[in-house]
């Protein structure tokens, strides 16, 4: 699991209910039904009504992801791939049909057996390029909607405290209430404000950098298997794989082939 999400929505919730605590507030203060059920349901509302229900339908799974999905390395991709090249080499093509079934990579999996069954190098790009095509958009769509519930809950939270003002204007014959309402008026937009750039935002952020470093992968992986499909040596698949990787990753990947050696 990637931790980072979960300490850095942790540890900005930790600041502010701290500094509220310094400055001589009560924490509890903020727990105001109304002011959470109008911001967080509000905004959930007019995020599914700005996108498409399949796409609202996935919130949990999303969610989800961005928090406690693994960390996308592709490091394991490349010697998967150098391992096939080998394979390939001594043995033949039609050798790593066994070797597919057993990986748990799908993208992987079907590019090998579109190679093992001969399917011409340029099919193999259309067909695989489609699937990095179609993920692309999928990743899109959710980061998209968590995007715009950051831009919601502003909204919502003024709205909130709008309302409450209205609240107080109609009482202002009873002086004494006066000023718990105000507050309770502003812990509308505190709220909007605070979900808005604690959660939803960070989520969409976290969404699209899974995004782009599953799809450098997948890329990594195509450019492997059209390699082993020419007939590249096992060194020069290496090679080029690296290339995708940063460079202090390029070196440790090195390292632990040559270890393994």
């Amino acid at each position: 699991m990637d931790p980072g999400s979960l300490i850095g929505i942790g540890l900005a919730l930790f600041a502010i209910f701290a500094s509220l605590v310094m400055d001589g507030g009560n924490p509890a203060a903020l727990i105001a039904p109304s002011a959470l059920l109008l911001t967080f349901g509000g905004t959930l509302g007019v995020g599914m009504a700005s996108a498409a229900f399949a796409d609202a339908k996935r919130l949990p799974k999303l969610i989800k992801h961005a928090l406690l999905s693994p960390p996308i390395e592709p490091d394991g991709a490349v010697g998967a791939l150098v391992g096939f090249a080998e394979k390939a080499r001594h043995s033949g093509l039609l050798t790593l049909e066994e070797e597919a079934k057993a990986t748990d990579d799908p993208f992987l999996r079907k590019g090998i057996e579109m190679v093992v069954d001969g399917t011409d190098p340029e099919e193999i790009r259309d067909v695989l390029e489609a699937d990095i095509t179609s993920m692309r958009s999928r990743h899109k769509a959710g980061a998209k909607f968590f995007s715009d519930m950051g831009g919601f809950a502003p909204t919502l939270g003024i709205i909130g405290t709008v309302l409450g003002l209205i609240h107080v204007l109609q009482n202002l014959s009873t002086p004494g209430k006066l000023g718990p309402m105000i507050a309770a008026a502003f812990t509308a937009t505190l709220w909007g404000v605070l979900q808005a750039n604690v959660f939803w935002l960070p989520i969409a952020n976290k969404l699209r950098r899974s995004s782009e470093l599953e799809i450098q992968r997948m890329e990594l992986l195509l450019e492997g298997i059209l390699s082993i499909q020419a007939g590249a040596s096992p060194r020069l698949v290496e090679q080029r794989l690296l290339a995708f990787l940063e460079p202090a990753r390029r070196e440790a990947v090195s390292q632990s082939r040559a270890a393994a050696a």
